[in-house]
Parts: structure tokens; C-alpha cells; sequence
């Protein structure tokens, strides 16, 4: 299990699984929150990720991982941060919000009480949680 885990937010329609995964890795920029910069800022080599999909299908679709740890975001020359992640691997069937929401463990986890960042914490129990949900 890595050390920490993460959920990582994005559009389908701007950066969708299936691309995630033609690609085999990408740089996560373009997060202007302070409090998501930081999770970034966080984050380590091996930390996996859920990678979720928002607006669009609001769910979680796949495991990425973190392949290089916080740089300066490409992007802009503002004190910004991004990193790199690679997928690991689909999950059987997406976990949907309203699941998640529903399902007593995970009804603190950080994408609730925080669900604008684009990057929030979970702990190693709700991300185990999710992912047996998604098998």
C-alpha cells in the first residue's frame, strides 16, 4: 500500500480516463487552489491515486499513481505546482458519488467536505474502501 493516496479530479471531456491511459503518463497541471497546490506539493513517488471523474459522470474510474513528485507548474511562471502520474489500472465498474456518499466508511472522506479541490487526501482505509467498491 503507498504511504499516501489521493483523489485527483478532473472533466472527462478535457482529460478523460481513456486518454490518461493512451498517454501512460501526464502532468498534473493547472491546479490554482492554494490548499489543492499543497496536497500536490505533498505528494510522493508511489502514492496512488483515484482518479475521478467530475462534472461529467462523477465517479471514479481508475488507480493512477504519482511517477514524479512535485515541480513548478509548466504552465504559468506563478508560484504554482504540478506532478507527474502514470495510470495503473481501470477499475471494474466506476464508483459513482451518490455510492460513495452512500457508503457508511467513506461518508467523511475529504471530497465531500472539500469538493472543489481538484486534489484532496484519502486515507488508506477509504481509498481500500473505493476500490472494493469498483471490483
Amino acid at each position: 500500500m503507498p504511504k499516501n493516496c489521493w483523489v485527483v479530479k478532473t472533466e472527462p471531456g478535457a482529460y478523460s480516463w481513456t486518454t490518461f491511459v493512451k498517454d501512460g503518463k501526464t502532468a498534473w497541471t493547472g491546479v490554482r487552489n492554494y490548499q489543492a497546490r499543497n496536497n500536490l506539493r505533498a505528494m510522493k513517488k508511489g502514492d496512488e491515486c483515484l482518479y475521478y471523474h467530475s462534472n461529467e459522470g462523477k465517479e471514479v474510474v481508475g488507480i493512477a499513481r504519482v511517477a514524479r513528485e512535485a515541480y513548478a507548474d509548466p504552465t504559468t511562471s506563478d508560484d504554482w505546482s504540478a506532478v507527474d502520474v502514470e495510470p495503473v489500472r481501470q477499475l471494474t465498474r466506476p464508483v459513482s458519488l451518490g455510492e460513495m456518499r452512500s457508503h457508511p466508511p467513506l461518508a467523511r472522506m475529504m471530497i465531500f467536505r472539500r469538493p472543489r479541490l481538484s486534489v484532496v487526501p484519502v486515507s488508506k482505509d477509504e481509498f481500500e474502501a473505493v476500490i472494493k467498491l469498483g471490483e
